[in-house]
């Protein structure tokens, strides 16, 4: 279709904008890191050497693109929406050369892009405009555009970013169709051209009969378990003339995957080689015109715990859509609290990790331990969270009062914790685990009553008894084991408000009536329990010095020995299955933590004026 941007100016008077973002990295003026600093020194070769490979750079066509991105584009949401898509000199570097650089048949010379960047550079958004452009404007009939990811919620983040921009933008609004209601549109086409906009995921690894994608955005490459989505779309990239693979990330931990194999073509190509992978027989490296690289990295040395100066190779947009008083947080955190250190690392200085490290340290913990009797609450509202563990581990509950607030409004609290574990077992596997637990028990840290098999009726009585003692409001509760133990909490007569609190990352309980009520009063949307919400308030409350917790060396053992799992937007959790240790106290505290906040509401605190 004709293009219907606003007229370009005259070649001559083109300000070549990807040519002063390579030349002000390779110069210095512009701090980067090794590999953008590589893939602008490819740029500025190839506008020297390129034309005798057939290539050449068109002005024209990557200042409409520019054109389209700032003069049709809006963006949306907090302090940019509704303003122009104004690139950032990276942006129009990966966008000027994306559609600027020509073959000498006059079609685009790049078929595959490799992005890697920190969290919050504006990766979905800039892939959202490539995808628009794509199928509004780039003279293709029949384009197809795809938004793909490992999963449906991840293709839909991208695709979202699209819609928004779409409904932001008078031009466009007009002149495409959503498929879907407000908040649900699942495709959006653009019916002069025959073309498409739509997600798509490995999970289902369907887009229909015989897909003939012209741009493929695959978001969050890291998340990738296998090739089989990009494999898929790419195999219809045969019926297009000039088709491009977008690829988006922030970098990962596994080396044998489809992002660390994309990662290192990247970096090879970005410093102007790769293998002959199609020609077996081939000696030596020959350039790779066919693929971009953006791949943000520090360099060896560079130290983003203690160095702020180094923040910006990683995130080129730093100040514009990230602050550097956001990340001066992220590296107290990861200072503080080492099971957040690889996750801070990878999301935000795009450094590959490898192990994991344990969540907790005792710096962080020992300010919080203190000795106090729990009876100094009687009759106070207490939360609680309950482990239920298999039958021959260890079973928690954990006890949560708020005591107060501080100046600026937060909640203090006291916690404790009560654990149980089989009697008869304990010696075996005090070997196996490489716990005291017969000291713990000669303590009084941890109840062993006979038997090989824990007693949920156990485990009910003393919430019984604590329902005598204070004012229980709420007990959080993981489905592991629950039916066992609602059985025999029927059998004495327990009658709690039993609330669900999932230990995954994933999935979230359902709000309860008070809940929503103490959320209307906040202001805010009503969600039911689940773990990362209920970590961070825990890590919050340590990190602040707002809670107090009863010594208790079952307890310290547990948040030790925990590690952390996490997804793409930061939210981690507990991972019991890779922690190295029995974590069942920790994880009982954490939904004690949930399960207290979840009800609380703001308490105006009085000040009485003194005399003057």
């Amino acid at each position: 279709m004709p293009r219907t941007t606003t007229k370009t100016p005259p070649i001559d008077s083109l300000v070549d904008r990807t040519r002063e973002y390579a030349e002000a990295v390779v110069s210095g003026i512009t701090v980067a890191g090794p590999h953008v600093r590589n893939a602008c020194r490819r740029h500025l070769l190839d506008l020297e050497n390129g034309s005798a490979r057939g290539l050449r750079f068109d002005h024209e066509a990557a200042s409409y693109a520019f054109e389209f991105f700032e003069g049709i584009l809006r963006l949306s949401e907090g302090q940019f929406d509704g303003k122009p898509f104004e690139l950032h000199p990276s942006q129009a570097f990966i966008v000027g050369s994306l559609f600027g650089w020509k073959r000498q048949d006059g079609t685009r010379r790049f078929r595959r892009a490799y992005i890697e960047q920190g969290k919050g550079n504006g990766k979905s958004p800039l892939a959202g405009g490539i995808g628009l452009l794509g199928m509004v404007s780039d003279g293709e009939a029949g384009a197809q555009v795809y938004a793909a990811a490992a999963k449906r919620e991840q293709a839909g983040i991208l695709f979202a970013d699209a819609v928004k921009m779409v409904k932001q933008s008078p031009a466009l609004k007009k002149r495409v169709e959503f498929s879907g209601g407000p908040g649900r549109e699942f495709n959006i086409a653009h019916h002069p051209s025959g073309s498409f906009f739509r997600p798509v995921s490995r999970d289902t690894g369907k887009t229909g009969s015989g897909p003939r994608p012209y741009f493929v955005l695959a978001d969050e490459v890291h998340e990738l378990p296998d090739r089989k989505i990009i494999e898929m779309l790419e195999r219809g990239f045969k019926f297009r003339r000039q088709p491009l693979l977008f690829m988006i990330t922030n970098s990962g931990s596994d080396r044998n995957s489809v992002a660390w194999e994309e990662h290192e073509h990247a970096v090879k190509v970005a410093a102007g080689h790769t293998e002959a992978v199609n020609d077996p027989s081939f000696v030596g490296e020959p350039l790779d015109d066919t693929t971009f690289s953006y791949v943000c990295a520090l360099d060896d040395g560079d130290d983003p715990l203690n160095d702020p100066t180094c923040w910006v190779k990683a995130n080129p947009l730093l100040g514009v859509t990230i602050t550097e008083g956001y990340l001066s947080e992220v590296v107290a955190q990861a200072k503080a609290i080492p099971g957040q250190l690889n996750g801070i690392l990878r999301l935000h200085f795009c450094i590959w990790t490898d192990a994991e490290t344990a969540w907790m340290t005792r710096t962080t913990l020992e300010p919080a331990l203190a000795e106090f009797d729990p009876q100094i609450h009687a009759g106070k509202k207490v939360y609680c969270g309950l482990d239920l563990s298999q039958n021959r581990d260890i079973t928690a509950k954990a006890s949560v009062v708020q005591t107060g607030v501080t100046a600026d409004n937060k909640p203090l609290f006291d916690a404790w914790i009560e654990a149980w574990t089989p009697g008869d077992t304990i010696k075996a596997r005090e070997l196996r685990d490489k716990l005291p637990y017969t000291v713990w028990r000669d303590q009084g840290y941890i109840q062993a009553p006979a038997g090989e098999n824990i007693n949920y009726r156990q485990v009910a009585q003393a919430l019984s008894e604590d329902a005598g003692r204070f004012a229980i409001q709420m007990v959080a509760y993981d489905r592991y084991a629950f039916k066992r133990f609602e059985e025999d909490a029927k059998e004495i007569g327990l009658c709690l408000e039993f609330v669900e609190h999932p230990q995954g990352g994933t999935k979230k309980g359902q709000p309860t009536e008070a809940m929503k009520k103490a959320a209307e009063r906040r202001g805010e949307k009503p969600e039911g329990l689940w773990m990362p919400g209920s970590l961070r308030l825990l890590e919050d409350a340590l990190l602040e010095g707002r809670i107090r917790i009863k010594k208790n060396p079952v307890l310290v053992s547990a948040m030790m020995s925990a590690v952390t799992e996490e997804d793409r937007w930061g939210n981690h959790w507990l991972a019991k299955t890779r922690s190295i240790n029995k974590i069942d106290a920790a994880v009982a505290l954490c939904m004690a933590i949930g399960a207290a906040v979840s009800t609380s509401v703001p308490v105006r605190r009085l000040v009485l004026a003194t005399a003057g």
